[in-house]
């Protein structure tokens, strides 16, 4: 998969409730092979299946080696009782085995049309920190570490969270919160605090807390927390999904020490790569990686009324 982590339930059903927790929902197992899928109405298209993350569409709706053939089953059973839905497919790679196969399975029964695709940029952890720094330009690393240098002068200290706990994970969306409201974008109210995005994030935390695949690490100055990096594990893969500083030390690099810690401390867990989602300005600096990510739709041929 390209991203992994957003192929988990912890992002999926997360999402679903945060969202729109009103969908039906379309689930099948048969081995390894999963599928999951909700329904939604578009104007346009009418009945569509597609991924419970239906906002970026990181992640695939169906999983495993034999899912291809699972989904045409699936359709095949439903469409001979009258429900014939177009089927939106995302995550899907370039020139990958799924597309082929679903082009070979699917392609007689549905018109299979490209539905827009996305760049995503990741980062090796091969030889921990030291080799993650190995592939940053020299004057990054010198950058970095005037701020690491000046940061700690200041007595700024990081500390690292895997929740166990409901309560624990709740205890610690809570202090993220109280640095999000003080951020640029808790400010401007664009931030996680907006009700349905806090609900998603508070609720993929506590799911995260049942394997302890979570990780929060904060930034604190005399007692206070003044920054966090929040993500979670996918095997060895680690996916970034917050991060944020009060404004008052916007001038002081707190979110790019974070990252860096973050990246410390995957490499003592010997994580392998970290995902750092869409293409963004500052990425490139911290990542040497692209992947794209396709969506496809399905359009039946033949569709029922």
């Amino acid at each position: 998969q390209g991203d992994p982590f957003c192929c988990r339930t912890e992002w999926h059903v997360s999402f679903h409730e945060a969202y729109y927790p009103k969908r039906r929902l379309h689930l099948c197992a048969d081995g390894d092979n999963v599928l999951a899928f909700a329904e939604q109405r578009y104007v346009d298209i009418g009945l569509v299946l597609e991924s419970l993350e239906s906002m970026w569409y990181f992640g695939s709706p169906m999983l495993g080696k034999q899912s291809v053939a699972l989904l045409d089953e699936f359709l095949a059973h439903h469409a001979n009782a009258g429900f014939t839905p177009c089927v939106l497919l995302s995550g899907l790679l370039p020139g990958s085995q799924a597309i082929a196969e679903i082009e070979r399975t699917l392609g007689r029964r549905y018109r299979i049309l490209p539905l827009g695709s996305r760049t995503q940029s990741s980062a090796s952890l091969d030889g921990g920190l030291d080799g993650f720094l190995s592939r940053r330009s020299g004057s990054w690393r010198r950058n970095l570490q005037q701020a690491a240098r000046r940061a700690t002068e200041r007595g700024v200290t990081f500390e690292r969270h895997a929740p166990r706990s409901a309560d624990e994970a709740k205890s610690i969306f809570a202090r993220m919160l109280a640095v999000e409201w003080k951020s640029w974008k808790g400010i401007g109210k664009c931030g996680m605090e907006e009700p349905s995005s806090s609900q998603f994030y508070s609720t993929m935390l506590r799911r995260l807390a049942v394997s302890g695949s979570g990780r929060v690490m904060f930034a604190r100055h005399e007692g206070a927390d003044i920054g966090f990096i929040f993500g979670g594990m996918a095997g060895t893969h680690y996916r970034g999904q917050q991060f944020s500083y009060v404004e008052e030390w916007s001038k002081s690099s707190i979110g790019n020490l974070l990252q860096i810690e973050q990246v410390r401390w995957l490499g003592e867990e010997r994580a392998t790569r970290y995902d750092m989602g869409p293409l963004m300005d500052y990425k490139p600096h911290w990542t040497e990686q692209q992947i794209t990510i396709e969506r496809r739709i399905l359009e039946p041929k033949m569709r029922r009324s």
